[in-house]
Parts: structure tokens; sequence; C-alpha cells
């Protein structure tokens, strides 16, 4: 049980995905916050779609005393003030990463859900509020953070693996099809990438001067503490060479939510990002206090035994 719990807040950034790779940092750019959620639960994850001249986000919500994410979404108007708030998703097992997207005259979700054995792509029926499952895109691995584009006349999909624990941060798969639902090719390189600091998927790909760049999370230190945006300068159904670039991480300007930041997803002229803080958990100290306690009683167990 962890001492500290992270809490995540997302953030509306004033900027295009674009103009933020250019400069590289998001500081100085003004920020519309989303609102602050009650302790140990949070918001994160903030995909975004204009309709109407409203902006959707849609965001995983989370509280450690459930500790099982639904999905959300957040409405804002043209002035970027917050007009309603709902629950959109729920399922028996963890959400989150509520990526939305349109393709092939349907608008779609495909939620982290590797905790239900498989990656689901949900249709819209009745956007924003009633998504139903569409088709279970089978992979050579169990899927965390999917992300698909479509690049080149192909559709591309990139995941981490849910095989091993390490492998869902630092062990980047590929996979490509003709059409969104499938038939889903793994690459033959899988894992094309491994590496903790620039593998697990972290919001929307851009396509820039005629690559596709990933916003991939940086966990080398902390999970979600860095965005590194990965350019992908060959890519086919047989080779995969990608560039790191340098980390974007959560300005000094957005104290307390300067412990991480995990998303990078563009939604017209204007990003959505998430950072994070840490709370200390009184239920992981009680339970750290309790190991510690019963190490010190098996040590003085074996001093008394060996005295003996």
């Amino acid at each position: 049980m962890a001492l500290r719990k992270d809490i995540w807040r997302p953030a509306i950034v004033m900027a295009t995905a674009a103009d933020i790779v250019a400069r590289g940092s998001i500081d100085g750019l003004p920020l519309v916050w989303l609102p602050p959620m009650g302790s140990f639960r949070f918001i994160a994850d903030p995909f975004g779609m204009w309709r109407d001249g409203r902006l959707y986000v849609f965001v995983e919500t989370y509280d450690y005393r459930v500790r099982v994410g639904a999905i959300e979404v957040l409405v804002y108007d043209a002035e970027f003030r917050l007009v309603d708030r709902r629950p959109v998703l729920n399922e028996p097992w963890h959400l989150s990463y509520p990526l939305v997207f349109e393709a092939e005259g349907e608008t779609w979700m495909l939620p982290e859900a590797h905790r239900s054995g498989r990656l689901t792509l949900y249709r819209a029926i009745d956007f924003p509020d009633r998504w139903e499952p569409a088709h279970v895109i089978a992979l050579d691995h169990v899927a965390v953070d999917a992300t698909p584009v479509f690049h080149d006349g192909r559709w591309w999909l990139f995941y981490t693996s849910a095989d091993r624990e390490p492998d869902k941060m630092s062990a980047l798969h590929v996979a490509h099809a003709d059409r969104l639902a499938g038939p889903w090719t793994p690459h033959p390189a899988n894992p094309v990438r491994i590496d903790v600091a620039s593998a697990r998927p972290g919001g929307m790909p851009l396509v820039i001067d005629g690559h596709i760049v990933l916003p991939v999370q940086d966990c080398s230190r902390t999970y979600g503490g860095a965005i590194r945006l990965l350019t992908i300068t060959t890519l086919t159904p047989e080779d995969f060479v990608a560039e790191m670039g340098d980390a974007l991480v959560a300005p000094a300007s957005a104290a307390p939510f300067v412990e991480g930041l995990h998303t990078l997803a563009e939604a017209g002229p204007v990003t959505l990002v998430d950072m994070k803080r840490t709370e200390l958990s009184l239920h992981g100290l009680s339970i750290e206090a309790v190991r510690e306690c019963r190490k010190l009683g098996r040590a003085i167990r074996k001093r008394a035994s060996g005295r003996g």
C-alpha cells in the first residue's frame, strides 16, 4: 500500500498541440483547470471533442475508496465555462483513458480496460451519453492505453502490454489494419520499443511533417512523471524507427500539481493535459506501521530464540 497517492487534475491549455510541441513546454500558457475533486479522488486522462460550439471533455473519474474508474464528460461552452457534467460509461471493471475520435462516419471511444481481459471499441449511439460495445480488437497482448491513428491509408494502433507490470510502462507494441474494426495485425518487431521513459502512450497522436508524433509517458522517475514526444520516422508493416524528444513537464505555476504530467491530447484550438500532486495516505501509513511492527516482533523473537 503506497504511502502517497497520485491525485491528478486536468487543465485546458490555450494553445494547439502543435504549438506546444514546437515550444517544448506549457509554461506561461493560460490554463483553465477542470474542477477539483474531494480527498483521495481525482479526474484524469482528458480527451476532447468539439460539437456545436461546445467542448466535450471525457475523463476518467476515480475514488481510492472504490478503486474502479469510470468515464465522465464535462461540457464547456465557447468561453470555456463549465455548463454540464455527467457520467457516460461504467463497467464492472476499471475504465480510464477515454480516447474519443471520429472515423468512418461514426464517433468512437477506445477506453483503457485491460482488467476486462480485452480491448473494446465503443460506438456513440447518442453522443455524448450513450455508448455501445461495437468491436473487440484482437491483438498479440491485452493492450494498455491503446491509441489509434489513421496514417498513409492505414490504421495504426500503439499500446503497451498488460502481461507483466513492468511491460505496462516500458514495452511499446504496434498493430495495423485496413479498417478500424480489423482484423489487426501485430507488428513482427513487437515490442518495437522497450524504454520506461518513452513507451506507454499518453494522448492523441499528431502528424507533423508527415511523421506520426506520439505522446508517450516518461515513467522513469515516477508513474506519469512527464510526457515525451516520440517521432516515428519509419513505420511500415515490417519496420519501426522512432526518435524520443525532450520531456514535457508540469510547470511551477501549476503548483501543487507539479509531480507529473501524463496526457497531451489535442482538441482543436486547445490542448488537454493532466498534472499530479501526491497526497499522504493515513491508511497506507497505518499498514506500513503494522508491517514494521511485525518485522520488529520477528527480529525480537529471533534474537530471544538465539539466546535460549
